[in-house]
């Protein structure tokens, strides 16, 4: 599948789980471990939370992806920005997630393609704007069946979607039938 940012820096906030069973799902601390950094660029594996490699980035455009800032929730921007009422990638999961049987304990820690969460020295982070620019993407390879999961973040009081959501592009390909 490819993940196409079009207008650049919109975070796209992303989970996978094994489409046999969603039990086995993407898992934040396993895939840092895997790959050895918390930043998701070309040839990262997304591992599960048994171990198994679900996905692999075969291309990136910008080679900066986040894995520790997780999901905006209205509950959180509520903390943040004292504002009731936002939409969020929570929320969003969760309405995607419902068609599936699944409800918000199924939302484990996800990734946010196109987000910039840098970690400082002093073990200090903060999203800041993101580094795509239009027409950016990533391209992942499904490893087994899985079932993919995006928010396109309607985020608008951080960086994470530049200020402003914008759309992103999704194309979905099997080798079977080609590009």
């Amino acid at each position: 599948m490819r993940i196409i940012d079009l207008e650049g820096q919109q975070a796209v906030d992303f989970l996978v789980y094994d489409a046999a069973n969603h039990e086995n799902r993407y898992n934040a601390a396993n895939t840092i471990k895997i790959n050895r950094s918390v930043y998701v660029g070309k040839g990262f594996k997304l591992v599960s939370d048994l171990g198994e490699v679900l996905m692999t980035v075969v291309e990136d455009t910008v080679g900066h992806h986040d894995t520790i800032g997780g999901c905006c929730s209205t509950e959180v921007n509520h903390m943040r920005y004292g504002i009731n009422g936002t939409p969020s990638c929570r929320n969003n999961f969760t309405t995607a997630l419902r068609a599936h049987g699944m409800d918000p304990r199924d939302i484990p820690a996800n990734i946010n393609f196109f987000m910039n969460v840098p970690v400082r020295a002093d073990g200090s982070t903060e999203i800041v704007d993101g580094l795509s620019e239009p027409g950016d993407y990533v391209d992942l390879r499904a490893e087994r069946d899985v079932l993919v999961v995006i928010s396109n973040c309607p985020q608008q009081f951080n960086p994470c979607s530049g200020w402003n959501p914008t759309p992103v592009r999704i194309i979905e390909w099997h080798p079977s039938r080609g590009r």
